[in-house]
């Protein structure tokens, strides 16, 4: 009976902190690819090569232990990957390479980490996509890394991000994403298909780009460590807030401290993120839209598949239709360690149970939020007319014409005002 109570509010735990509105994020799961290919669509011949151009790209499949084949990219807007489902590994780097990371970083750190392990999956029949993040602070085994000059770095069992720091030892951020994708692989089986990493610098940029995100920020927020000083409001936050209010994770205002509350705020800045994005023309304004891909692309690294502009609209079209009631955030599901560390173990064997299902294209939210059974409920007994009963039923009312077609919503389109409106201090 013990173990049942405890696996039943473990279960609660990981469903109360993965949840999150599902209505604007689409973008926010995958905001590189809609962002740019959106704008890409628009002026597709002219400005497709010159819009991608920026993009860091680094083929790391010589690294990997397995490499999962991929379809040829065709021109066009076909699907390259159609029937086929795809993982993306998303990964937010501390790199201080370069004076702009220097000063964005706020201290003299050596080697590089990621603060953000997301995957992105897209499912074969472009109906689902689910994100999956991994805390940080997760207490795993770390392979050994590959490196392009053939050496090799040694791994042992520590936090999740010391996979992307090993990886990244030569101030190489591809080979740090192929370690990241080694570990993922083998501790689950799980091979992703491609990878993006985004740094500092190129973060404020792009934020810088949209002038600002909207943030309903509900309570003062104070960290000397992350150089952040807000006070609860509607505000909008410029690049330079914007990454330590995704970075923070001591002070005030900021929770209790742990990545999980980080990956929650992170979360809830892309999807702002997106939606001032959608509301405005970048994607359609010449101007607006080159300085915005110009700047994502300064802070992207990436494999040379997804980094092509013809795969990137292939698989933005293919979504075109995307239902954002598919649209599913989780987190690996996870307990503390208990010995004061702060490090989290993945419960088994719920957590290689998503990951298996990301590997078999099955869903991640029918796995960690069923669906209650119905239960069934008895048939009222019939009662046969009696002889005198002459009044015959009143007929149904007709039903409706469903081979009339259904108009599609318009797509949620906000201004920034809009967006603060929703904004409600208690």
């Amino acid at each position: 009976m013990t173990v049942e109570v405890s696996d039943r509010r473990r279960r609660a735990r990981v469903r109360h902190a993965t949840r999150v509105p599902s209505h604007r994020v689409f973008a926010a799961l995958l905001g590189v690819i809609a962002a740019t290919t959106s704008f890409v669509w628009v002026f597709y011949e002219a400005s497709l090569d010159r819009a991608t151009d920026g993009f860091t790209l680094v083929d790391v499949s010589a690294l990997l232990p397995e490499v999962t084949p991929s379809a040829e990219a065709e021109e066009g807007l076909d699907d390259p990957n159609a029937g086929n489902a795809i993982n993306i590994l998303l990964l937010g780097s501390d790199t201080r390479l370069g004076d702009d990371n220097q000063e964005l970083g706020k201290g003299e750190v050596g080697g590089m980490r990621n603060d953000t392990t997301m995957i992105a999956h897209i499912s074969a029949d472009r109906s689902r996509v689910e994100l999956v993040s991994i805390p940080r602070d997760s207490r795993v085994a770390i392979s050994d890394c590959q490196m392009l000059d053939g050496s090799t770095v040694r791994g042992w069992t520590g936090k999740f991000n010391i996979a992307f720091a090993n990886g990244g030892s030569q101030g190489n951020v591809a080979e740090a994403a192929a370690c990241v994708m080694t570990t993922i692989y083998d501790l689950t089986g799980l091979m992703v298909d491609h990878y993006a990493v985004v740094d500092f610098s190129g973060f404020v940029d792009m934020v810088d780009a949209i002038d600002g995100v909207p943030m309903c920020i509900t309570q003062d927020v104070y960290s000397s460590k992350a150089h952040l000083d807000l006070e609860a409001g509607a505000q909008v936050l410029d690049g330079t807030e914007a990454l330590a209010w995704a970075r923070a994770r001591t002070g005030t205002g900021l929770g209790d401290g742990t990545d999980l509350m980080r990956i929650e705020r992170q979360q809830e800045l892309l999807t702002n993120m997106a939606r001032k994005v959608l509301g405005l023309n970048v994607l359609t304004d010449v101007t607006k839209g080159t300085k915005f891909v110009n700047a994502l692309a300064r802070s992207l690294t990436m494999d040379p598949e997804l980094g092509d502009g013809h795969y990137l609209v292939g698989l933005a079209w293919s979504l075109r239709n995307f239902d954002t009631s598919n649209l599913y955030m989780a987190t690996v599901p996870w307990q503390y360690a208990g010995d004061g560390s702060g490090d989290v173990l993945w419960s088994q064997p719920d957590a290689q149970e998503v990951f298996s299902a990301l590997k078999a294209d099955e869903s991640v939210k029918d796995l960690l939020e069923p669906e209650p059974e119905e239960t069934a409920t008895p048939e009222e007994p019939t009662t046969s007319a009696t002889p005198d009963a002459t009044a015959s039923e009143e007929p149904s009312a007709e039903p409706s014409d469903s081979s009339e077609p259904t108009a599609s919503p318009t797509p949620l389109r906000e201004t920034e005002d809009d967006i603060l409106a929703d904004c409600v201090i208690d």
